[in-house]
């Protein structure tokens, strides 16, 4: 038996996948409903208090939420063996060892 909060998780959990694979699906045409989706995903998971997966944290900015694209929303660079992505829309700088 499951209790209440712990169905509540797993069914949030599941939501934030699905709209991780909508965005990602919607990407290539309309980049804003994209963006969207990934903030909604983002409000679950906070409201929940469930992680993203770990296959969903690098896709997005963290600071404002937007789907990033390599070349359109984002400028990727490698330094000193870290990969640094820089956000177009915010101008925010994520560095990944």
């Amino acid at each position: 038996m499951f209790s209440k909060k712990q169905k509540q998780k797993r069914i949030a959990k599941e939501r934030i996948i699905i709209l991780f694979e909508e965005a990602r699906k919607v990407s290539k045409k309309n980049i804003k409903l994209a963006s969207r989706y990934v903030a909604l995903a983002r409000k679950i998971s906070m409201k929940y208090k469930v992680k993203i997966p770990k296959e969903y944290k690098k896709i997005f900015c963290k600071k404002c939420s937007i789907y990033l694209i390599p070349g359109k929303t984002l400028r990727t660079r490698i330094k000193n063996k870290k990969i640094i992505y820089y956000c177009f829309h915010c101008t925010n700088i994520m560095r990944y060892p």
